[in-house]
């Protein structure tokens, strides 16, 4: 179908536009950016006036909860969630049910994912069978299936041997390691941040040193073996100066952050708040500073959802019960439109952390707007004022800590690979 987005603002980090410009799509692909080609008839036109077009996002964490966990969420729910946030390309943790470690599991999920044509679902492998820290998955095998990193999630792996060699292997072949870095004797029990409010709530605390130490193991592992390392969900000021270091040394090493670490600590708990109860936790406004910083300076690459949908009872429980995990993919554009504001920070600058960045940690050609590109669009209204809703979010999970915060920038129309596959 030929398209014609008009009158609209577009921006796209990777190729440093930002201009009121008109934007052609002719078989699924980017065709003209400004001047019609010659001879095109548009089939549909989209008014973006007052709006902005920017590439699709890109999302490197979003649970989808599919195999095993469908009462917490399903396929269909999630994706209608990702392109309703403007989201048309995530990866998905190997964290399901059965856990992604057969290349059978990694192909049905992206057959259900291909026949939704809703999202592209990019899943990353499990690094050991069965999550448990002690045989390798046939990663060559399992990235044929269409895995594009691999990681154990949240699933501890305390065999520093085990782990070498899994980055022996992956770096023989070039394949990516993702680590969320968490010393699981250090962390064991925990739900908050060691601090001020874990103390006077008596919650069991997890210290930035369980961070910290899984982190340096990780970093002198993957220095020893030359691996591509990527840190995922990086939460405090110590670790961000570590992976700074890391990057001045030449290391090859990324990282990402949770939007939700971006914007709260942990005195965001309040009085018990399980909304809050995130992995890894929120920690201090000193963290939260230095999280910032990292993302102005370029320590930090990308901005996640950390997407986690949970049902209702599991967060009704007392604060150390509940389930750790919030929804996210439809307020990662509004959060990420929300830090830009307030440290000033220009769009050309803030959106590459969410589209051509995150694309490139999964070595993917997209999150940018090229001439030829696949028409992975988002076209949102910067200046639409919306409250988040419980009732209003299209997750199944509907627990996030924003709810009822007031949000700036609303999605109107995403496009996937030239097609409309939503409209508010």
């Amino acid at each position: 179908m030929n398209i014609h987005i008009k009158n609209g603002r577009l921006i796209d980090p990777r190729n440093q536009l930002d201009a009121q410009q008109d934007l052609y799509i002719v078989d699924r692909r980017i065709a003209a950016i400004g001047t019609a080609p010659k001879g095109f008839v548009a089939e549909q036109v989209i008014d973006a006036a007052g709006m902005i077009v920017m590439p699709g996002l890109v999302d490197v964490a979003a649970r989808l909860r599919e195999p095993g966990y469908e009462y917490r969420a399903t396929l269909e729910s999630e994706m209608n969630a990702a392109v309703a946030g403007g989201v048309t390309s995530l990866a998905c943790p190997p964290d399901t049910d059965p856990p992604l470690d057969e290349p059978g599991l990694v192909e049905m999920l992206k057959h259900r994912a291909r026949a939704l044509n809703q999202c592209r679902v990019f899943p990353v492998g499990a690094l050991t069978y069965g999550l448990k820290g002690e045989e390798l998955t046939e990663m060559v095998e399992l990235t044929e299936a269409g895995c594009k990193a691999f990681s154990q999630a949240d699933a501890p792996l305390t065999d520093t041997r085990v782990l070498m060699r899994a980055m022996q292997y992956a770096a023989t072949f070039g394949y990516r390691v993702w680590l969320r870095p968490q010393d699981s004797f250090l962390a064991k029990n925990g739900v908050a941040h060691d601090g001020e409010v874990a103390t006077r709530l008596g919650l069991p605390p997890i210290a930035v040193i369980a961070e910290t130490i899984a982190l340096s193991t990780a970093l002198h592992l993957a220095r020893e073996t030359g691996v591509t390392l990527h840190i995922c969900r990086v939460s405090s000021a110590a670790g961000v100066g570590m992976i700074r270091s890391a990057k001045q040394e030449g290391l090859n090493v990324t990282c990402d952050v949770s939007m939700n670490h971006v914007h709260l600590t942990e005195m965001d708990i309040g009085f018990f708040d399980a909304n809050c109860h995130l992995m890894p936790p929120l920690r201090s406004q000193r963290d939260r500073a230095a999280l910032r910083d990292g993302l102005l300076d370029g320590t930090i690459d990308a901005i996640c959802s950390n997407h986690s949908p949970v049902d209702d009872d599991a967060k009704l429980l007392p604060f150390a019960e509940a389930e750790a995990g919030a929804t996210g993919l439809e307020l990662l554009l509004t959060l990420v439109l929300k830090w830009a504001e307030q440290e000033q920070v220009p769009l050309l600058h803030a959106l590459s952390r969410i589209t051509i960045n995150p694309a490139q940690l999964l070595g993917q050609k997209m999150g940018h707007l090229s001439l030829g590109a696949h028409a992975d669009i988002c076209i949102f209204d910067p200046a639409a004022r919306w409250r988040v809703e419980p009732a209003a979010l299209r997750s199944q999970g509907k627990n996030t800590p924003f709810n009822g915060y007031e949000m700036q920038g609303k999605v109107r129309y995403t496009l996937l690979d030239g097609q409309l596959v939503f409209q508010q």
